[in-house]
């Protein structure tokens, strides 16, 4: 009887049919088209983007080379080296993230424990030569402090959930 039934809808093509019913259903509705630079669509505090690293409001630099977030990128994507200060503490010399390993998880902004290291918000960015994809310290302190508003706003509408 299976074989009978599809030499029926193969004949009378009524996958075809139902295909062109969807589509007549669907011509005349309103489009939903975003005409990307002109409007942007709305978008999650939440959203992970760029990585920035976030500095204290006296100027000093928040990661303490504990190196949780290299030990938890699943990518790899993160290389750290620390060394210790004339006070004891430890700081990074070195804090690379590799942008073509990362898969922006989110992992290392949630092992942070002095939320030194976020992503932020931006996704419009791009390299021009291959060397470009490996983002320093120096990079990611500067990227953090040109956002650091939008981060520190972001952070206060995410306490509740922290």
């Amino acid at each position: 009887m299976s074989a009978a039934s599809d030499f029926v809808r193969t004949f009378f093509l009524t996958e075809l049919l139902r295909g062109l019913k969807l589509t007549g259903r669907n011509l005349f509705k309103r489009k939903v088209t975003i005409q990307y630079p002109e409007e942007r669509a709305p978008q999650s505090p939440r959203f992970r983007g760029r990585h920035a690293l976030r500095r204290y409001p006296n100027g000093e630099e928040r990661c303490i080379a504990c190196k949780l977030c290299e030990a938890v990128c699943p990518a790899l994507a993160i290389t750290i080296e620390s060394e210790p200060r004339d006070d004891g503490q430890r700081r990074t010399t070195r804090y690379d993230i590799d942008l073509f390993k990362c898969i922006y998880c989110g992992f290392c902004e949630e092992s942070c424990p002095v939320d030194s290291i976020v992503e932020t918000r931006v996704f419009e960015y791009h390299m021009e030569e291959r060397e470009e994809r490996v983002v320093n310290k120096q990079q990611l302190l500067a990227f953090g402090d040109e956002y650091e508003k939008q981060l520190a706003a972001d952070r206060a509408m995410d306490a509740p959930y922290r």
